[in-house]
């Protein structure tokens, strides 16, 4: 048995050290660069303030000139090119009306401006720009959320900056600059296999990932019960005329030696890193609570009624909230009650009632009512909601904008711990005490790397022993 063991070990090592090593070499880039995204709160902090003098029609005069039957899933007033626009979202179509000449704006009116959009965005001259027409995935719009937004118009400055915006919406969709394609080739893209031939095939990209690490936590595990097996605290081996309680020596006794300290965290970190793909849907997919939070979602926030806002106008709301530097203005309804989400830089955001005055958030006893009876507090900006059902189901509301911003049931707070708990010890005793758990993180990140170098050194000592063989 234990032969079989040393000979799966040895060989899931050879094709599988790389993996490791890469996997560790990179945990440390992880903790301090990301993958360059472009976040709705980006978008905020570099659109201009709304002008209310600009502003024309009425939400509902502009979505009359779109003539549609069907009202808008969605609806915000916001900028694009200096003017004020209204955005709506019909099913998953995305229509831009001029607020100032009731005008839909389209690609052909729109193919100028997008330019202007991205050099303002860059702070560079736009003569200065080489232009390029993005059709096919590049390195940088591989994530699945950009693959919809194609085709995207790149713009290059010769400073690095890259910044891509998505033809059918006129926004920026990404942006990167040379010290954050950097920090993702020293991180994301080798940690998460995001190179983009492999990439751009989602469905092969995920079995990769899936398989590799599956295989990973099995290679490791294997290695940890044959190290164990083999350790004698007694010392009853003999090396060298020295009596030792490991019976090796040269990089296989190195590799012991880290492996009997950081196996177990090579074991559950490769496991871990299967459970980011959520290869159990069992486990996490959950209708029932799935449904229950699309109901409270949509009593939060009800359908909208255009005509509504006619009682105040955008430029009304707007006055009321004079001396703010507001960005965005949501069209939402609360509790069957129509008002404006007002957005301003750095996520902070006001709300303006129709038939009231502003205020800092929707009123909490409010909304615990409408998820459930009991309530209890975090010190965070959001509403913890606990039902007592069989699953203990949470639910995590934001008062500002009465949006679910996360639910979990026992099931789902098991793969949460497995997976962000095991990946990024990203507990609160630890992860809430900077910097220790950066010290901690990349001692352990450093200990993994040094047992994948044994293991790649080994695995190059086997494939050159069976050569010779050969």
């Amino acid at each position: 048995m234990m032969r079989a063991l040393v000979f799966l070990h040895r060989w899931l090592g050879v094709g599988l050290c790389l993996f490791f090593l890469v996997w560790f070499a990179t945990g440390i880039g992880m903790m301090y660069w990301d993958f360059p995204a472009v976040t709705d709160r980006d978008r905020l902090a570099r659109s201009p303030a709304l002008d209310a003098s600009a502003i024309v029609l009425s939400p509902q005069q502009a979505y009359a000139t779109l003539r549609l039957a069907a009202p808008p899933d969605d609806a915000r007033l916001g900028t694009f090119d200096l003017r004020p626009v209204y955005r709506f979202r019909a099913g998953r179509a995305l229509h831009v009306v001029y607020a100032d000449t009731g005008e839909p704006r389209t690609e052909a009116s729109a193919a100028a401006s997008m330019r202007r959009v991205a050099a303002r965005w860059s702070g560079q001259r736009e003569q200065d720009a080489a232009t390029e027409s993005i059709d096919a995935v590049d390195q940088w719009t591989v994530q699945g959320p950009l693959r919809t937004l194609r085709p995207l118009w790149k713009y290059s400055w010769p400073d690095g900056q890259q910044v891509y915006v998505a033809q059918s919406t006129g926004e920026v969709a990404q942006y990167t600059r040379r010290a954050s394609r950097i920090g993702a080739y020293l991180g994301p893209i080798p940690h998460w296999l995001y190179f983009t031939p492999l990439r751009s095939r989602p469905s092969r990209w995920a079995a990769v990932v899936v398989w590799s690490s599956g295989i990973g936590t099995v290679a490791a595990m294997l290695g940890l019960a044959i190290g164990v097996s083999r350790y004698a605290p007694s010392k009853r081996y003999v090396l060298a005329g020295a009596r030792t309680g490991i019976p090796y020596r040269g990089q296989k006794r190195w590799h012991m030696i880290l492996g009997l300290i950081f196996g177990v965290g090579a074991a559950t970190w490769a496991f871990s890193g299967m459970l980011s793909m959520d290869p159990f849907p069992a486990l996490t997919d959950d209708a029932v609570r799935r449904r229950a939070a699309e109901a409270i979602g949509a009593r939060l926030r009800g359908p909208i009624d255009l005509a509504a806002f006619d009682r105040k106008a955008p430029r009304a709301a707007l006055a009321e909230l004079a001396g703010l530097p507001i960005k965005e203005l949501e069209l939402t309804t609360f509790d069957a009650r129509p008002a404006y989400v007002a957005a301003l830089d750095g996520g902070e955001t006001r709300v303006v009632p129709i038939d009231g005055a502003p205020r800092d958030a929707f009123d909490r006893d409010r909304i615990a009512s409408i998820v459930a009876d009991a309530v209890r507090e975090r010190p965070l900006p959001v509403l913890r909601v606990e039902l007592d059902d069989a699953d203990r189901t949470r639910y995590y509301v934001d008062p500002r904008t009465a949006r679910i911003a996360g639910s979990y049931s026992s099931r789902a707070w098991v793969t949460r711990w497995l997976y962000h708990g095991l990946h990024s010890l990203d507990f609160p005793w630890l992860y809430g005490h900077r910097p220790a758990w950066d010290v901690v993180v990349a001692a352990f990140m450093l200990g993994g790397t040094a047992l994948s170098v044994t293991s790649l050194i080994l695995a190059s000592q086997v494939v050159g022993v069976r050569r010779r063989r050969s």
